[in-house]
């Protein structure tokens, strides 16, 4: 009897799970997805190529993730010695629970239930600084990508510029702080929680060598979805590719990261924000909605599907939801 009604809670937060997650999909592409985007979605297939571009782009979507899923074991290998598969299950299985939140704010909570409850407060807050990796060479690529169209005059203005360069340099010298001092302030946050986690506070330390493999596999991950990001564009534009219109992909990517995300509208601001970067070039509008929608469908959405697919397979116990347990 409990064992059966163990089940039915199960079942029952994974299809909330699911509900949800592409609820809020739904919600996010309702509006984009217009009858004008989606005739431009037709005529991109007609031409020669189309194809091919999107093949292309469709098998970078493991490579992507892989990468990501591969730092995500190597990082937390010092607290943890996951498997490649069960590293892959994680960022797939955070990806669609990410999809509930504003910003992904969600995404950890799927992420560590693949990992021991000892280890998962420490697990918790790897993942914020695994993000952070990534995030330093969106913002180091896209500054140098800001100053690029600031000096040839396609740009934004000198405060607007100015006042993002002071952002992202804050960003940078927490995210090195959190690096360098990660012990210190691991203390300091669940000192917070005195009750409840300042006793599991497990040491931990980067390393040389760990950095610069982060930093690289970072850096390889972001030429993977910048690719994917031009790949689509040519879709549905013929014309060169320009080094400014290669810059406004940079800052394209450098905007969505740095500005918080409202989930349900979330393409809608990365159409804004995408109409707004490649001002000033000869990209019309309805090409550069599309693409972002058809990236954020591809990178996001699909491999959401597949996340949720092994949230489903896994062995969820309700009773020990409150400490994030899978069973294996």
């Amino acid at each position: 009897m409990l064992s059966s009604y163990k089940n039915i809670i199960t079942w029952l937060v994974k299809i909330l799970i699911g509900l949800a997650s592409f609820a809020i999909i739904y919600w996010r592409l309702k509006d984009d997805l217009t009858p004008e985007n989606l005739t431009a979605l037709k005529i991109s297939f007609t031409l020669s190529g189309s194809y091919h571009l999107l093949s292309i782009c469709l098998v970078l979507v493991p490579l992507n993730w892989g990468i990501e899923s591969y730092k995500w074991k190597l990082i937390t290998f010092p607290i943890e010695d996951v498997t490649f598969s069960a590293a892959s299950k994680s960022v797939y299985s955070g990806l669609c629970v990410g999809n509930l939140a504003p910003g992904r704010a969600t995404e950890f909570l799927a992420k560590v239930l693949f990992f021991k409850p000892v280890n998962r407060p420490t697990i918790t807050l790897l993942h914020f600084v695994n993000g952070m990796f990534q995030l330093s060479i969106t913002i180091v690529v896209g500054l140098i990508a800001l100053l690029f169209k600031f000096d040839t005059g396609n740009g934004l203005s000198s405060a607007q510029f100015l006042l993002i360069g002071i952002f992202c340099i804050l960003l940078l010298a927490f995210f090195m702080l959190f690096v360098f001092k990660f012990n210190a302030l691991q203390k300091w946050i669940f000192g917070l929680f005195k009750n409840t986690l300042a006793s599991k506070s497990l040491p931990y330390s980067f390393t040389k060598n760990s950095v610069s493999t982060l930093f690289l596999l970072s850096a390889i991950r972001y030429v993977v979805f910048t690719t994917q990001f031009v790949l689509i564009l040519k879709l549905f534009y013929s014309g060169p590719l320009t080094s400014s219109i290669l810059a406004s992909v940079c800052i394209y990517f450098l905007l969505t990261t740095i500005l918080p995300m409202i989930s349900f509208i979330e393409p809608a601001i990365r159409a804004a924000i995408a109409v707004l970067v490649f001002g000033g070039t000869d990209i019309n509008e309805i090409s550069l909605v599309t693409t972002a929608v058809l990236v954020w469908l591809i990178n996001i959405v699909l491999p959401s599907v597949i996340g949720y697919i092994i949230i489903l397979k896994e062995k969820f116990d309700p009773d020990s939801y409150r400490h994030g347990l899978f069973k294996k």
